[in-house]
């Protein structure tokens, strides 16, 4: 098995619940069946204070920015909290930051607005929520935006459309990194119906 991978997941208020928790789920029961654990996975936020996400829900995040271990993976939720995020500097640069060094920079739903937000889909296949197509675009209009696909693979940024998809790009990074097997056994753990 490779390397043990850290996966942080940037989480904030109204962040949509699914977009964080499907993803977490996935990458935190990878390989448990077979005693591994090929991923660290953790969430992190700009403060350590409880989240409010979409719907109520409270979250502790394990990390704050200042605290949080350099990770080798990060993965950008979406909700209505990435309008207000849009235009949050610390998150901003700190995302820039992060997304220079790491191995993959991961978005589901509108979190592909924050990664427009900092340029890194200038030039590159995105999607998103279908509701937020056109907030996508209007942040630039160099992102060839295909709305047509669950997840798109660009090699270093992978995205996803809406809420759900991100459990079926999770688990295609599952199989990039770790091979098809593995993601196959974890989606039937997860007893979810996943289209390799």
């Amino acid at each position: 098995m490779a390397k043990r991978r850290k996966l942080g997941i940037v989480i904030f208020d109204e962040v949509e619940v699914l977009d964080f928790c499907g993803p977490f789920e996935v990458f935190s029961v990878t390989g448990g069946r077979e005693g591994l654990q090929p991923f660290d996975v953790f969430t992190v936020a700009e403060e350590s204070r409880p989240i409010t996400a979409r719907g109520g829900l409270s979250v502790n995040p394990a990390y704050s920015f200042e605290s949080c271990p350099s990770p080798d993976i990060l993965l950008v939720p979406g909700g209505f909290g990435t309008r207000r995020e849009m235009n949050n500097a610390k998150l901003l640069e700190w995302l820039t930051a992060q997304a220079s060094r790491v191995e993959l920079v991961l978005s589901v739903c509108s979190g592909s607005l924050l990664l427009a937000r900092i340029g890194l889909l200038d030039r590159l296949t995105a999607t998103t929520h279908y509701a937020a197509l056109d907030e996508l675009r209007s942040v630039s209009s160099s992102i060839t935006i295909d709305s047509s696909r669950r997840f798109i693979d660009n090699g270093h940024v992978i995205i996803s459309a809406g809420i759900s998809a991100g459990i079926d790009m999770s688990l295609y990074v599952v199989s990039r990194l770790l091979g098809i097997e593995q993601a196959i056994e974890t989606a039937q753990y997860m007893e979810y119906q996943w289209q390799p």
